[in-house]
């Protein structure tokens, strides 16, 4: 378990390619979104004690809602408008916010969250279908590293598919 944010580069990516290979041992076979997401949110909160809260806001009638998580209560619905959430689904990319009460829009659920990373999940057909959200209660807690390992886990898990950004991006 990585018990500190504040950890090299290279344990810290260790320890994401660790809970990859468990995720992916665990979900073989597994075609069910939720049972999916509820996976990924267990193993990551225990691999990482500077996670505060770790989870999913699902896509469904133009909003998202809350989905399998671990953490305190969690706001339900959040609107796309809103929050790091909302501008996650906005952008399409990940988002990296290290202190979230100067970020305009932050959407306060429990004022413990200081830092907090959302990334989209995309399912095998480029569709947006969920975020992955992880919150922690120092600031700065995120980085490339959290990033690049969460990402990859999203990938593998959701068989996500390049960001409409990225495909812009490539055709420059």
């Amino acid at each position: 378990m990585v018990e500190n944010s504040r950890v090299n580069r290279d344990e810290k990516a260790e320890c994401y390619q660790r809970a990859l290979v468990e995720i992916t041992a665990m979900l073989e076979g597994e075609r069910d979104e939720v049972a999916r997401m509820a996976t990924v949110s267990s193993v990551l909160a225990g691999a990482f004690d500077y996670f505060y809260w770790t989870g999913f806001y699902r896509m469904q009638g133009g909003e998202l809602v809350v989905g399998p998580y671990q953490g305190t209560p969690a706001c339900l619905r959040i609107a796309l408008d809103r929050g790091i959430c909302g501008a996650t689904v906005r952008c399409g990319e990940s988002l990296v916010v290290d202190n979230v009460h100067v970020f305009p829009g932050h959407i306060a659920c429990d004022p413990r969250s200081r830092s907090e990373i959302v990334v989209p999940v995309w399912d095998a057909a480029g569709m947006l279908v969920a975020v992955l959200d992880v919150d922690s209660e120092q600031v700065g807690a995120f980085g490339d590293v959290d990033r690049e390992g969460l990402e990859r886990i999203v990938a593998a898990v959701f068989t996500a598919q390049e960001t409409p950004c990225q495909e812009e991006r490539d055709w420059g």
